[in-house]
């Protein structure tokens, strides 16, 4: 059966499509629709040349053929008490040919059959995405057994086998880099067209390139279920539900059927009272075809499905056709802080020293972190000059250097920051944790303590110490003996594209709220970066989901985040957004929860995606309004002029399915997405030069 039929009738299991592998001469579902147009063709030619015989035998061959491609459907659908689409053809069909015209039966059966296979190829076509997604797995990969290199099947893989990556293969499975060096092309799997450098201890996904090096990579996921089969599940869940609109016309197209049905009848009977009973027999056929919702009830399914598999193709899962609709009516997003608007690694962005290595005041000079200290930890180091001018005092580096000799232990963020800043940590004795305080321990000889300006004093330059948390950052305290030896600023830091995207939804007039469990200084600052007004800080995760809630009873309301405290928000939100989506045992993206109770995910991280997204699918709900809407202006319009006989049989049969052709067009041209230089999917707007970090992938729907 056809995926019409399926559509119409749901007879077959969605996603039924064995025969999408077959060439277009050996597939029953496009050759018959063809034999039998042909055949009616030469029908036509034989009554022209008043072959009479030959030209009824002709007709016949071709309604046989045609009307094998539905009529089997339609009766399987009947025996199970369901009243279908192809229904009201086999009867329409099966009417004309009671009434002698039998050349007219086989333009329907052929009409309605190659509609049928058009809708058919259609969503193969949209399918096609999903296919190329597998195809991005290796069948086979190099497995390094004591030091040797085999060959196994990559679905064979399981979690801690030893890969070898050569140049040019793709990665088989999610892992960790455990030797070597190179670049990654993940434009397929991300759509960041800019390579990645990875080495020891990176993370990679199922299907990236290798560009240089070989690289041995430790398998953190099993072959058969890894980031890449993840995502194309996700999309294939997608293509067995269906959004609002698909159940609207659902609802729509199961009374009309029944409807149409009591209607032709009443025709039939009430017109044979008052006149011929050919005549008005002939007519009530007619309205059968007339009033068929066909084209309404593949209006919606066809631009989901061809949206949602091009969508895949740069980076944007989504799982529903509820959702794809949902994500073209957002007016509103709300932003995790952590992870999705800032870059998820805390760094030590300033340092403030004490005036003498005994104690005193904070000093005034401050060295405030650039770009670079960002993400170069070891440029937290201060400068020659800067030691020099306070020979007597103690240096930044120094006040870094003594708290990360009690921090080395610790897996805290804050921790792994002030770690990753130090140059020369000395040996440390007599550590303490102090829960929810700090930590204290002796080092050379001196007792230092490590903690919030809550529980240890800042000493006369709190001023300072404040200023640190007006612009954004945590700050943590380091004492030394009881007396103030210096303050450290630590921050994550803003992503480099996030001010950027936030331009772009204000230009599309999609409002931003910011969400964030951070004091509210640190988020004040952070969203005066980013461009947001809306800013709630200092939120539990249930207090997220209230917020959510209550932004989604206004307008309809995205939430964006990437860990498990966004979860509850995510599934309160109108759509639910995940960054970062890699899936599998070893993810190394966004958490599984919040993968998991999200509508949409991104398999990239850039945010600069997000504007293009929001175009893409506000066109394929603009493209799905367009083909509800000439579906039933359609059948309004056919209904009056079959009753009256302003239109035949044929004439109807040729409108009604040669709208139905025009519905499928348009629903394709919802996967239609331009193409930016270099292959990566092109977003709404040019990338300022001035953004710092990788290129951005751009993304572009064609207007509609």
């Amino acid at each position: 059966m056809s995926s019409a039929t399926q559509c119409c009738d749901h007879d077959a299991p969605a996603g039924a499509d064995d025969h999408d592998e077959l060439a277009w001469w050996r597939d029953r579902e496009v050759i018959f629709p063809i034999g039998s147009g042909v055949l009616l063709a030469a029908g036509f030619v034989s009554a022209l040349a008043q072959a009479n015989t030959a030209s009824l035998v002709l007709y016949w061959a071709g309604l046989l053929l045609g009307a094998s491609t539905f009529v089997p459907g339609a009766l399987r659908a009947l025996l199970k008490g369901r009243l279908g689409i192809s229904l009201l053809m086999m009867i329409s069909a099966i009417g004309a040919v009671i009434l002698g015209a039998v050349a007219e039966a086989a333009a329907l059966a052929f009409l309605y059959s190659i509609s049928e296979a058009l809708e058919d190829k259609a969503m193969d076509r949209a399918r096609s995405g999903l296919r190329a997604l597998l195809e991005l797995t290796p069948k086979t990969a190099t497995v390094l057994v004591d030091g040797k290199p085999t060959d196994v099947e990559a679905s064979q893989l399981q979690v801690g086998d030893l890969l070898l990556v050569r140049p040019g293969e793709r990665v088989a499975t999610d892992g960790v880099v455990r030797d070597g060096a190179s670049s990654l092309d993940t434009s397929a799997i991300t759509g960041e067209s800019i390579p990645v450098q990875v080495g020891s201890r990176d993370a990679v996904s199922a299907g990236c390139i290798n560009i240089s090096g070989p690289l041995q990579v430790s398998a953190t996921a099993p072959g058969s279920d890894n980031s890449l089969t993840t995502i194309v599940t996700l999309v294939e869940q997608a293509q067995a539900k269906k959004g609002r609109r698909a159940r609207l016309a659902d609802r729509i197209a199961a009374p009309l059927v029944p409807g149409v049905l009591i209607l032709a009848v009443a025709v039939g009977v009430l017109g044979s009272l008052l006149g011929s009973p050919e005549v008005w027999i002939g007519r009530a056929l007619v309205v059968l075809v007339a009033a068929s919702p066909c084209a309404l009830a593949i209006a919606v399914p066809v631009t989901v499905v061809s949206a949602i598999g091009a969508a895949s193709r740069f980076g944007l899962v989504i799982k529903s056709g509820a959702a794809f609709e949902e994500f073209g009516a957002v007016r509103h997003v709300a932003f995790d802080k952590t992870g999705t608007l800032t870059q998820g690694s805390p760094c030590v962005g300033r340092v403030l020293t004490a005036s003498t290595v005994d104690g005193g005041s904070m000093e005034d000079s401050v060295r405030t972190s650039d770009a670079a200290s960002t993400t170069d930890p070891a440029s937290t180091t201060s400068t020659a000059s800067t030691a020099d001018a306070r020979p007597a005092g103690v240096s930044e580096q120094q006040v870094v250097d003594a708290a990360a000799a009690l921090e080395r232990g610790s897996n805290h963020p804050l921790a792994t920051a002030i770690v990753a800043a130090a140059t020369n940590a000395p040996g440390a004795t007599d550590v303490t944790e102090l829960p929810g305080r700090g930590i204290r321990g002796r080092v050379q000889g001196h007792e230092i303590t490590v903690g919030s300006p809550r529980w240890l004093a800042p000493g006369a330059r709190a001023a300072g110490v404040e200023q640190l948390e007006t612009d954004g950052m945590t700050v943590v305290l380091v004492h030394r003996d009881g007396q103030p030896l210096g303050a450290i600023g630590i921050r994550d830091e803003l992503r480099p594209e996030a001010a950027e995207t936030i331009r772009a939804l204000g230009e599309q007039r999609i409002g931003v709220t910011m969400l964030t469990g951070d004091n509210e200084r640190t988020a004040q600052a952070l969203a005066r970066q980013a461009g947001i007004d809306d800013v709630r800080a200092g939120l539990r995760p249930e207090q997220k989901a209230s917020a959510v809630s209550e932004l989604s009873r206004r307008t309809p309301t995205a939430m964006i985040g990437d860990g498990i405290n966004d979860a509850p928000a995510l599934s309160a939100a109108s759509l639910g957004i995940a960054m970062g989506a890699r899936g599998g045992q070893g993810s190394a993206g966004g958490s599984d929860v919040a993968i998991e109770s999200a509508d949409v995910a991104f398999t990239g991280s850039d945010l600069r995606l997000l504007p293009g997204a929001f175009a893409f699918t506000r066109r394929g709900r603009r493209i799905m309004n367009q083909n509800i809407a000439l579906s039933l202006l359609i059948i309004a319009t056919l209904l009056p002029l079959a009753i009256t006989g302003v239109l035949g049989l044929a004439t109807v049969v040729l409108i009604h399915e040669g709208a139905e052709v025009i519905v499928i067009a348009n629903g394709i041209r919802a996967a239609r997405v331009a193409r930016a230089r270099g292959g990566a999917p092109a977003a709404q707007g040019p990338v300022p030069p001035s953004v710092e970090g990788p290129a951005a992938p751009r993304m572009v729907a064609h207007s509609a």
